[in-house]
């Protein structure tokens, strides 16, 4: 699919001039994977304290992305909401909470039986089709889904760009594997292996420069 998909919603702008915007984008992008980082260094190596995906961590990574620019930042929408250039209709704003609870049980419930790429796999998809907020979906759901994906490989991922940025600088594959699993979905199926093919190798890509970095420090 050509293009950018954003969602679309009545609400009002914390910052109107585009630059001002962007900037503090980019700072809040910046805060959202430090946030991510820490959480992920809490709860990797230790066996006592067994990670439990929940709607929290969700909610605490959505304020840090969208602090200051928008006022729904860390909370879900309560309003419907478009998804330009998508023919997917999100659920209405009563049932985002459900939803979200809903997938937390999913990657809790297979977190011992269902692998890393799988589990992140089905978030990222999962959570762009519930689309709980007014806006900063896209972003959310794919600093959740390096979460889930990093603790379960108990691991601080090394290697730059990130899944999240290699993601963000062409989203096309990523926009054809979320129809895909919105596709199977109709059927009543869960089928997200378009995605897990697409994260697996760039896992594989942030891997390698992961190596290639260290040997030219």
């Amino acid at each position: 699919m050509a293009g950018d998909r954003h969602s679309v919603a009545e609400v009002r702008e914390l910052i109107t001039d585009p630059d001002e915007k962007a900037r503090r984008e980019a700072e809040n992008g910046v805060r959202q994977f430090n946030l991510a980082t820490e959480i992920i260094r809490e709860h990797i190596h230790d066996q006592d304290r067994p990670f439990r995906f929940a709607p929290r961590y969700i909610l605490q990574l959505h304020g840090a992305a969208l602090d200051g620019i928008h006022p729904l930042a860390g909370t879900y929408r309560n309003s419907p909401v478009d998804i330009h250039k998508s023919k997917h209709e999100p659920p209405e704003s009563w049932l985002v909470p459900e939803f979200v609870t809903e997938m937390c049980g999913y990657v809790n419930d297979n977190w011992d039986d269902k692998t890393p790429i799988h589990l992140a796999s089905y978030v990222l998809w999962r959570l762009n089709w519930i689309h709980p907020f007014a806006d900063g979906n896209g972003r959310t759901a794919r600093i959740c889904m390096y979460l889930v994906l990093s603790i379960k490989l108990d691991s601080i991922l090394p290697g730059t760009p990130t899944i999240p940025d290699q993601i963000a600088s062409d989203k096309t594959p990523y926009y054809h594997a979320l129809e895909a699993a919105d596709e199977a979905l109709k059927a009543e199926a869960v089928d997200v292996s378009e995605m897990e093919e697409l994260i697996e190798r760039m896992l594989s890509l942030q891997a390698v420069n992961a190596i290639k970095q260290a040997t030219t420090v």
